[in-house]
């Protein structure tokens, strides 16, 4: 059983940043892909950044292209995403997850930025809350 614990959220103002870890319980080098997630109240999980992380390719949603990274190192088993000028509209809870056959990392990557039931990836962290005050 594989277990993620993300950690470094915490509330902030307006264009400020946070960055949040997810560290894995296993080797990251043996996942098809990792990624991060997140949930406001009231609405659906929304998958804003992937990667896979063999090759290291990532992909975003449009709502953070530019403001978010994603990024792995193998070394520490542990994924972290940077969130720069970060908007009110980003709190939520944020949660990491891994996928180990690949047949989830190419669905999560055609509904990144879709709120919604459509993330199958086969293990999920407990999630950690950002908040951004305006």
């Amino acid at each position: 059983q594989v277990q993620l614990e993300e950690s470094g959220g915490g509330s902030v103002q307006a264009g400020g940043s946070l960055s949040l870890s997810c560290e894995s319980s296993t080797y990251t080098s043996n996942t098809y892909c990792m990624g991060w997630f997140r949930q406001a109240p009231g609405k659906g999980r929304e998958g804003i950044a992937l990667i896979y992380t063999t090759e290291g390719i990532t992909y975003y949603a449009d709502s953070v292209k530019g403001r978010f990274a994603v990024a792995q190192d193998n070394d520490k088993n542990t994924l972290y995403l940077q969130m720069d000028n970060l908007e009110p509209e980003d709190t939520a809870m944020y949660y990491c997850a891994a996928e180990y056959s690949g047949r989830g990392c190419m669905s999560s990557i055609q509904k990144l930025g879709a709120r919604g039931d459509y993330y199958n990836m086969d293990y999920w962290g407990k999630g950690t809350l950002v908040t951004i005050s305006s």
